[in-house]
């Protein structure tokens, strides 16, 4: 076309008038032809596919009729298919109605038979408490029997205690007559030794002195050592009393706690939002808690480990109220774990405030009352810190009323004797010595102090109150069911005490008892004596308080037994 226009605009009169015979004229004249044919194919291609246009357009309107029919006769089928849901849901409705009315009649004649299944019961238990009344009625019979025989028994006992008394009068009577003539003589005796020795009376009055000093002193010794067999006899049994009488006093309950938190999840889904995108989530997580999130396949749980326990618990804090609310992202983690580290230490400083008022102390340093609280997530062999303080404290106050001591200190004594396990993951060395370098800075008295340091014996025990603290302690800890351990740690601990004695000369076989709270070891007579047998105990003992650790004592029983076998022929 646009060649066209150009041959046209030649061909405009005003222009000079070509030779037709001319080469150029010619040629351009077969070119401006091949444009004007060229032109004319152009047109009509143009023109098939305004054809082919059209003939699209037909189509489409006709699809497009097809599809307004389609849609009519869809919604005709929809209508159709909703009648018929409506129909069935009638049906299954009336259906439903039916039994139900079925399942009724069968819940009340369950009742009915449950009833009389009762009523049965009750008559039965009715006969066996008469049966009951008359077997109580026999024993209280039999029981006034033995009164009376025990009456009896009496009656005769008095009888032979008269008899008894009677005899003592005699027999006093015979030591009165006794006395008197032991009198005279040492009468008699005097006077014939002041005759024989011509004493004075001061110098024989000396003499009489001398004797009866020495006389009195030999009776002070026998009575000491009475006094001092008798304090041996005893002291055992009251101390034991004693302790007896604490430990069934206190009753404390107590939760095994490990170093992993389990949290349930609404479902499997909000484990992959925990992780995040490649992981950000649960990395931003720990490392703004410290806590090792475990996710595995266990339905609709994770697991977070670490071993500092208020660490552990802000951590479960965090992300319960993350799963509860929903958005997690590293932002968000952060904000979640600044409240629940907030609300730890609040629960810490309430735990240590009931601690506190549970045991009777009101003036305790508010430094020591925070660490106090920190102990209320920290365990001991499976043995909760907190309550186990505020266990011994008690189990303290009650034998130093028994024996008449300062309740109030030594109840202080034992309430802080574990206080420095709250600073064990932040200070090297024993709970003990820190614990004591606490009391000391936060103007404990000297004798608490010496009580917290002494309870484990790194320090020798110079008062009462320590000795009671480390008994308060034990009772406590080494009571059954107070602690555990692990099944790996409780099995080792096992062998090493087998170990220990069967390492020894002369030991023929040993055995742990009673978890291992005993072990008796079986010697051979030929090779070990009955002295030896006993420093074998000590030796075994002696090595098993170095070399292990325990809660309560191991007790250790050497067992030598010499057998001689003859035959009679």
């Amino acid at each position: 076309m646009i060649l066209g226009a150009r041959a046209l605009k030649r061909l405009q009169p005003g222009k000079p008038v070509v030779n037709p015979d001319d080469p150029q004229f010619l040629a351009q004249k077969d070119r401006q032809e091949r444009s004007l044919a060229q032109l004319r194919s152009a047109a009509d291609e143009a023109s098939s596919a305004v054809d082919d246009a059209k003939a699209a357009a037909a189509t489409a309107r006709a699809e497009a009729a097809a599809a307004k029919a389609e849609a009519t006769a869809g919604r005709a089928e929809a209508k159709r298919v909703l009648e018929a849901a409506h129909a069935e849901a009638d049906t299954i409705l009336e259906r439903a109605h039916r039994q139900a009315e079925a399942d009724a009649e069968e819940v009340r004649a369950a009742a009915r038979r449950s009833g009389e299944r009762e009523v049965a019961l009750l008559n039965a238990t009715a006969k066996e408490s008469a049966a009951e009344v008359e077997r109580r009625a026999a024993r209280i019979d039999e029981r006034e029997r033995l009164h009376a025989e025990e009456v009896e028994r009496l009656v005769e006992r008095e009888r032979r205690l008269a008899a008894v008394e009677a005899d003592l009068a005699q027999r006093e009577q015979a030591l009165a007559r006794r006395d008197a003539e032991l009198r005279e003589a040492e009468d008699k005796r005097r006077l014939e030794l002041e005759r024989v020795a011509g004493l004075t009376a001061d110098a024989a009055r000396a003499e009489l002195v001398e004797g009866i000093e020495q006389q009195a002193k030999r009776e002070a010794a026998i009575l000491i050592r009475d006094i001092e067999h008798d304090a041996r006899s005893t002291a055992e049994t009251r101390a034991r009393h004693i302790v007896v009488d604490a430990i069934q006093r206190v009753a404390s309950e107590q939760t095994a706690e490990s170093v992993v938190s389990v949290l349930h999840l609404p479902s499997d889904e909000m484990k992959g939002r925990i992780i995040g995108r490649e992981g950000r989530n649960i990395r931003a997580f720990e490392s703004v808690t410290g806590v090792n999130l475990i996710i595995d396949d266990t339905p609709e749980a994770v697991l977070l480990s670490c071993f500092d326990p208020v660490r552990r618990e802000i951590g479960r804090l965090t992300l319960e109220k993350l799963v509860l609310d929903g958005r997690i992202h590293p932002h968000r983690i952060e904000e979640v774990y600044d409240s629940a580290r907030h609300e730890v230490e609040r629960l810490c400083d309430r735990a240590a405030e009931d601690a506190l008022v549970e045991v009777g102390i009101t003036d305790l340093h508010p430094e020591l009352a925070t660490l106090l609280g920190r102990l209320r997530y920290r365990t001991s062999y499976g043995q909760n810190v907190l309550k186990h303080l505020v266990e011994t404290a008690h189990i303290a106050g009650i034998m130093a009323a028994e024996l008449r001591l300062d309740v109030p200190t030594i109840k202080r004594c034992a309430f802080l004797h574990d206080i420095g396990k709250a600073l064990t993951h932040e200070v090297e060395g024993s709970h003990a010595l820190i614990g004591a370098d606490l009391a000391r800075k936060y103007g404990e008295s000297d004798d608490v102090v010496h009580a917290i340091e002494a309870h484990h014996n790194e320090v020798l025990p110079q008062t009462i109150e320590a000795v009671l603290t480390q008994a308060s302690d034990a009772c406590s800890g080494g009571r059954p069911g107070a602690r555990r351990e692990s099944l790996e740690a409780y099995v080792k601990r096992l062998e090493r005490i087998e170990e220990i004695a069967g390492g020894k000369s002369g030991v023929e076989k040993v055995f742990a008892m009673q978890a291992g709270r005993e072990i008796r070891v079986m010697v051979r007579p030929e090779d070990v004596d009955e002295i030896g047998a006993a420093v074998l105990a000590r030796d075994v003992a002696k090595q098993i308080e170095e070399e292990l650790t325990y809660p309560g004592q191991i007790r250790v029983t050497v067992v030598r037994e010499s057998r001689v076998t003859e035959l009679a022929r």
